[in-house]
């Protein structure tokens, strides 16, 4: 079998995604992360049930007010649809890649990191599936799911860091 040339494979992967998704990063890099936009998120968010909301009523990623989705990795997004798929629960996402979140490598300005409205199902689903790991620096408990991501019990919300889609 002759192998495919990069730009080949690329294609290839880029079409394997999901269309209007833009990959990032080049054949060499084994994790490259998957950038999608603001319409791609909420067309996924939509077919599992998940809705999302902002004190401003809007989307811009530049209004902390806002929520948005633009630049959120689609692997945050397949987490969102697998918490949403497994717990059965009402998610509602409150928070997403817009300014005014604690900056950092694993950021919600850099698509890893997503909020959610708290209700009684998802706080239990969260309690009963996932292992406490103990005190974050800033006090919120942390529970860690089995694929690695971490559920920060921020009060009002929960603050969910998504390293992988969560199984999907």
């Amino acid at each position: 079998m002759k192998p495919l040339k990069t730009r080949s494979l690329l294609t290839a992967l880029a079409l394997v995604v999901a269309p209007g998704v833009a990959v990032l990063g080049t054949a060499t890099d084994a994790f490259a992360v998957t950038k999608i936009s603001h319409a791609t998120a909420t067309q996924m968010f939509r077919d599992v049930g998940i809705t999302w909301s902002s004190s401003g009523n809007c989307s811009d990623r530049n209004n902390s007010t806002c929520t948005s989705f633009e630049q959120l990795n689609l692997a945050t997004a397949q987490g969102a649809q697998t918490l949403k798929r497994a717990s059965g629960c009402a998610l509602n996402i409150t928070g997403g890649t817009e300014t005014g979140h604690a900056s950092g490598t694993y950021s919600h300005w850099n698509g890893y990191k997503l909020d959610y409205g708290k209700n009684t199902c998802v706080t239990s689903y969260i309690k009963n599936n996932f292992s406490y790991i103990g005190l974050r620096g800033d006090g919120a408990p942390q529970y860690q799911s089995g694929s690695g991501n971490i559920y920060a019990d921020e009060g009002n919300h929960w603050d969910v860091l998504y390293y992988n889609c969560g199984g999907c």
